[in-house]
């Protein structure tokens, strides 16, 4: 379940600040099933975000994205409701790894946030760091992701990167 170089989506905007908590309760950590955590993203915020996000979205978030405890169950929560990558202005730093982890592709950038509204259609390449806004017709920009991150994320995590390699190995 590896991403595409190039994600589109509607956008969905988020402020500063937003925590491990937020993006998935702590009373669902006994859950394992990727499809019943997605159930449970972003709940803090809104009620039925995975309904809405079903379709594929593009997450932009302001700073510090992620920040509180380092639980996986949170970027496994946007991936499998739908989100196709997360552009924030930062993020935690356990938060970053573990997206790349399970293959959540995290984009910085802080010229973005203020030029993609909520329901703007994006296109991201998750190469190159380029960014269109084709709601406005605005080309941005954000940090590329080094190759091998680009080669975790394609093939779906660092997981399924390492079984590529073992196999191809073989």
């Amino acid at each position: 379940m590896g991403i595409r170089t190039i994600v589109q989506g509607k956008a969905i905007k988020l402020g500063d600040d937003i925590d491990t908590d937020v993006i998935f309760p702590g009373k669902y950590l006994t859950l394992t099933d990727p499809n019943e955590i997605a159930k449970h993203a972003l709940e803090g915020i809104e009620t039925g975000f995975s309904e809405r996000a079903k379709e594929g979205v593009v997450l932009v978030t302001g700073e510090n994205f992620g920040c509180g405890s380092s639980r996986e169950h949170a970027p496994l929560a946007l991936k499998y409701s739908g989100v196709r990558c997360v552009i924030a202005k930062s993020f935690a730093r356990i938060f970053y790894r573990n997206s790349i982890n399970v293959g959540l592709a995290p984009i910085e950038s802080t010229d973005v946030y203020d030029k993609i509204d909520d329901g703007d259609k994006v296109s991201v390449d998750v190469e190159s760091g380029e960014i269109l806004n084709v709601t406005r017709s605005l080309k941005l920009k954000a940090t590329p992701l080094p190759d091998f991150i680009v080669r975790l994320l394609l093939d779906g995590g660092l997981v399924q990167h390492l079984r590529r390699q073992i196999k191809s190995e073989r």
